[in-house]
């Protein structure tokens, strides 16, 4: 067990040292603030990658839900038997009551013609047509002059 735990900690060691001198520093007065940034952030790759390949798995911070070890039944059980199905009748026919459609006025008058609706909504649209009213007829002949 000590040559197992000195043995890990040689290679943890070693890769620190490795990291150090195979990723270099990001130096605080170089050329360009963007190249430091990211040098910095390879070089914590890397060496988040060597931690977490000598750590093991990750520890959640939640617990397993604990299942409880239930024996399996040495058995089963005998069959069910059922009886004969229940029949049934059919049901009544629904009585389907017609409402009449609600009865709209489909002109609308006013003094010198009319609207009238014509369609259904359904097969030819809806539109509503002007109708004007006839002309008033002539005014009758004057009477003869004597």
């Amino acid at each position: 067990m000590r040559r197992m735990i000195a043995v890990l900690l040689v290679v943890a060691l070693a890769g620190v040292v490795v990291t150090a001198i195979a990723v270099p520093a990001a130096d605080a007065g170089g050329s360009s603030t963007a190249t430091n940034i990211a040098l910095g952030l390879a070089s914590f790759a890397v060496f988040n990658q060597l931690v977490a390949a000598f750590s093991g798995p990750p520890a959640y911070a939640y617990g397993y839900p604990a299942y409880p070890a239930y024996p399996a039944p040495a058995y089963y059980g005998a069959p069910v038997v059922y009886s004969a199905p229940v029949v049934y009748s059919a049901p009544a026919p629904a009585v389907v009551v017609q409402q009449p459609a609600p009865q709209y006025s489909r002109v609308v008058q006013y003094p010198h013609g009319q609207y009238v609706l014509r369609g259904d909504g359904v097969y030819t649209a809806y539109q509503w047509v002007w109708i004007p009213n006839p002309p008033p007829p002539p005014p009758p002949p004057a009477p003869p002059v004597r």
